[in-house]
């Protein structure tokens, strides 16, 4: 698990290559086996392969959506807030999970935070998404995650610079 963590990285380039459905499989079953709080599962996903679709996500938010337009494939992590007061911890969750079997299947992803993020300066880019997707208002739209395969390389990260003094031992101080 650790040479993953070391090896995943935000990946906003992808090559034009379709994902397979054997990998879409296990991305889908590797998100409904995410941990959540006493089980309630608040989650659940869009899995978008559509290119209109995923062009139009691209436009989701002013920055940092841009690159969804080039990727074959995007998960929309949604939580439903009615059902536990923890809901954005278990997307976020869940979100990582995808991220990790992603890189797992030799695949690159990036998050795009989409809660709390503006679309323009009549809507959020929640209410866009939920619009474009129609998603029912009391699903949160916590964060769209690009899959697919690298169209660039990124250094794997080096535990020897890792910013350790933000680790204290038993007590703060």
């Amino acid at each position: 698990m650790l040479e993953t963590l070391i090896n995943r990285r935000s990946i906003r380039k992808y090559k034009d290559q379709k994902i397979e459905e054997e990998k879409i499989k296990t991305l889908i079953q590797s998100a409904l086996l995410s941990p959540s709080s006493r089980n309630i599962r608040p989650w659940e996903f869009i899995v978008v392969q559509d290119k209109e679709t995923l062009n139009k996500l691209s436009y989701a938010k002013k920055h940092g959506s841009s690159f969804v337009k080039d990727a074959p494939l995007a998960f929309v992590i949604l939580g439903d807030s009615t059902k536990s007061d923890v809901w954005i911890e278990d997307t976020s969750i869940a979100g990582i999970v995808v991220q990790l079997t992603a890189e797992k299947l030799g695949l690159g992803s990036c998050w795009v935070q989409i809660r709390n993020r503006e679309h323009d300066s009549k809507n959020t880019a929640e209410e866009y998404i939920q619009k474009l997707l129609n998603i029912p208002e009391h699903l949160k739209v916590e964060a769209i995650i690009a899959i697919g395969y690298p169209a660039e390389e990124k250094e794997p990260y080096d535990l020897t610079k890792l910013p350790y003094e933000k680790v204290k031992m038993e007590r703060y101080k």
